[in-house]
């Protein structure tokens, strides 16, 4: 039977740059040996040696990931949709102090936000919890620029920012906090520049440093949710698990080539690790900087980051937690694939054998983290 087969934008290489592959097979594995008949050296990317499919790399059948079926045993019926979802990492003084209180908005504030306080899910109930909220940035680089800017624009009363990391002139491609003039200088720097120009109201505290285990804990610990924009595993599964101890909410945004995920992590219902177990081996996965980013990409996949942010605060909508929103920009396609909390997680499962944050360079088999760029 005839099943088709979505790959994702890091194998597409291997596959003449094919977004779908009609393949035959009456299970996941038939699929899977047939497909590397047609494209030889796809099966090495999806099985590991003791030919078992890593935990970095998810297969889903209809939308449903094959964990939760057979495996890679898993049947299929004529028609059915197969798609292969590997881990990516992405990017890489207060005039609301009244609001923030509860307060009344100010004149200023009324025509500042009047777009947004018209809205019935906003109004100015919702406006005064958005000039009272405090969001964290990791990075300030491909997606942590657009959602700086957009949180700033929205009035998000304190917004942090984490980098250590200067202006490079190959970054003005796609990192829209800084300009030509900011080259050289600190990032941290040239954004708070930018984001004050945007808006006085927001409050732009500046962490210039490396998210470390050492420090993880104490800078997250000061705000109410977490937006991360980093580049590296290391980052990722340290912010996820930092965020996991602390019950912060965790907005998630990846991207490479021509591809982006993003989906919301709420304390208790699922992690990073429930749907990435393990991180790639070191070299598999390539970064921004090793393979290249579409630099509009990031506008769109921040852009949702700083969405999701914005439902978070006001409580409206139902956010991506729970689902894992799969951008194609080549073929202009998205796609949403449920994910669930793994009761056997190590980290927030039912009974978690890692407690306090540890050695993520040495997990991720990566350089340490001040030799890495911390956005995309």
């Amino acid at each position: 039977m005839k099943v088709t087969v979505y790959i994702p934008t890091p194998f597409r290489g291997m596959t003449g740059n094919q977004a779908s592959v009609p393949v035959e097979g009456s299970t996941i594995a038939e699929v899977l040996d047939n497909l590397d008949d047609k494209f030889p050296g796809v099966h090495d990317l999806i099985y590991s040696s003791e030919h078992e499919i890593p935990r970095h790399i998810n297969i889903y059948v209809n939308n449903q990931e094959i964990t939760t079926l057979d495996g890679d045993k898993t049947s299929l019926e004529e028609g059915d949709q197969v798609a292969i979802i590997p881990a990516i990492a992405g990017g890489a003084g207060n005039s609301n102090e009244a609001a923030a209180q509860g307060g009344a908005l100010t004149g200023e504030q009324v025509m500042r936000y009047s777009r947004h306080i018209i809205m019935p899910q906003v109004g100015s109930a919702g406006q005064r919890k958005i000039l009272g909220s405090k969001v964290l940035v990791v990075g300030a680089g491909g997606l942590g620029s657009p959602v700086a800017l957009y949180l700033t624009l929205a009035g998000v009363g304190t917004l942090g920012l984490v980098d250590f990391d200067v202006v490079d002139l190959t970054n003005l491609q796609r990192q829209i906090l800084h300009q030509n003039k900011d080259v050289g200088r600190k990032k941290v720097d040239s954004a708070r520049e930018t984001l004050e120009s945007y808006n006085p109201d927001v409050n732009v505290v500046t962490h210039e440093m490396p998210l470390t285990s050492d420090n993880a804990i104490e800078i997250i610990s000061q705000y109410d949710i977490v937006v991360n924009g980093a580049d590296n595993f290391a980052a990722r599964y340290l912010v996820n698990d930092a965020c996991v101890f602390l019950k912060k909410p965790l907005v998630d945004g990846s991207i490479l080539l021509f591809e982006g995920q993003s989906t919301v992590y709420l304390p208790g219902k699922g992690c990073y690790r429930c749907l990435y177990p393990d991180p790639p081996p070191p070299g598999m996965v390539p970064s921004c900087a090793e393979a290249g980013v579409l630099g509009a990409l990031c506008g769109i996949v921040g852009s949702i980051q700083a969405t999701e942010t914005l439902k978070l605060i006001l409580g409206v909508g139902e956010s991506l937690n729970g689902r894992l929103l799969i951008m194609d920009a080549l073929n202009m396609e998205t796609r949403t694939f449920k994910i669930r909390r793994d009761p056997k997680c190590i980290v927030c499962g039912d009974n978690p054998t890692v407690t306090e944050l540890i050695d993520y360079d040495a997990f991720c088999g990566a350089a340490p983290v001040a030799a890495v760029t911390a956005e995309a």
